[in-house]
């Protein structure tokens, strides 16, 4: 029955992500409409690539499963930066990139992928604060867990960031056109999310019942890593098109709307925090990679930004240090209690 459920879960997020990527389009032409710069854009991506994380948690807090859901946002923004930065490196060491400026060339006998420099105090900067806050109000034995209080909070959070990125390099807006495809395109897709969120989460539940794991490592480890793989092929396609910085910074668009918007369903219905130790661990590691991205962004000069071969060394080596950790530290298969 596992093989089946498997099944079930990768066609279940790939209906998410469909329909998330049905609505990517509309957001993008919004972008262009009104204006907003290229770094901005990560930001309305963001929007549309976290729909399925929102889809998940709504769908973890109506079934009573919301550790399914926690686990699936930490283990999904430690697991998606390193991959996303090292799909677009890949992507971008074609020759005749669709797109590229007269640098590319040179980019690649350099080993480097070049990034817009608002993609640092536009995106970077912007998350690691909203982690700061998220951790604040999670932590804190008085606080420990999610509240009521504490989705407003972190919907304040999400709209100052919202309107930091769109309103910094704003410009004079194109002239779109809508068309009626388009806007049933996007109806369908806002129902394939919802059908495929609710299939991701039960499946999840059905597969970590088999297995006799705890449902917040379930999350961790197996519905995060199937909720990445769509966003692979779509940052690969996007890096290929030319649009490098929008295919390295959507990532972080897309973890601030988990990391605030897509919590705010359990805080509605108050999720404590089952095991305190796997959740501050994890939370760690949430910031490392954001820390990592933002290090590396920082260190090559307003004319220089971007991500180099060694970069790409360093995510994997935290990538396999937050692995080590969780299953040789943690522990989470051994006890499912709070550990603290």
């Amino acid at each position: 029955m596992i093989a089946v459920w498997t099944a079930v879960l990768l066609a279940a997020v790939w209906a998410a992500h469909w329909g998330a990527e049905r609505l990517s389009a509309p957001l993008r032409k919004l972008r262009k409409q009104w204006g907003f710069s290229v770094a901005a854009g990560g930001a309305f991506l963001g929007l549309a690539a976290a729909s399925p994380e929102i889809g998940i948690n709504v769908t973890s807090a109506a079934r009573g499963v919301s550790d399914i859901g926690i686990g699936a946002m930490l283990g999904s923004t430690v697991l998606a930066i390193p991959v996303m930065v090292i799909t677009a490196y890949l992507a971008t060491r074609k020759s005749d990139l669709q797109g590229a400026g007269k640098d590319h060339e040179e980019h690649r006998r350099e080993h480097y992928v070049a990034v817009d420099k608002g993609a640092l105090t536009v995106q970077a900067l912007p998350y690691l604060a909203i982690l700061g806050v998220f951790a604040l109000l999670t932590l804190p034995v008085p606080w420990r867990g999610l509240q009521p209080i504490d989705g407003w909070i972190l919907l304040v959070a999400y709209l100052a960031y919202l309107v930091q990125a769109l309103v910094r390099g704003r410009e004079k807006g194109e002239e779109v056109k809508w068309g009626q495809k388009e806007r049933w395109t996007a109806i369908a897709g806002i129902g394939a999310l919802a059908v495929g969120a609710y299939f991701t989460v039960f499946s999840t539940e059905r597969i970590v019942s088999a297995l006799g794991i705890p449902n917040i490592v379930g999350g961790l480890f197996i519905t995060a890593t199937v909720a990445a793989l769509p966003e692979v092929f779509t940052t690969w396609s996007v890096a290929r098109s030319g649009q490098v910085t929008s295919a390295t910074t959507s990532v972080i668009g897309d973890h601030v709307v988990s990391m605030t918007i897509a919590f705010i369903p359990l805080t509605i219905i108050g999720t404590p925090i089952e095991n305190f130790k796997l959740f501050w661990v994890s939370l760690i590691f949430v910031a490392l990679m954001p820390a990592l991205y933002a290090l590396f962004l920082s260190l090559g000069g307003d004319e220089r930004r971007g991500f180099r071969r060694w970069h790409l060394f360093v995510f994997l080596a935290a990538n396999a240090a937050f692995i080590a950790v969780i299953l040789f530290w943690v522990q989470p298969l051994q006890s499912s209690g709070g550990a603290g």
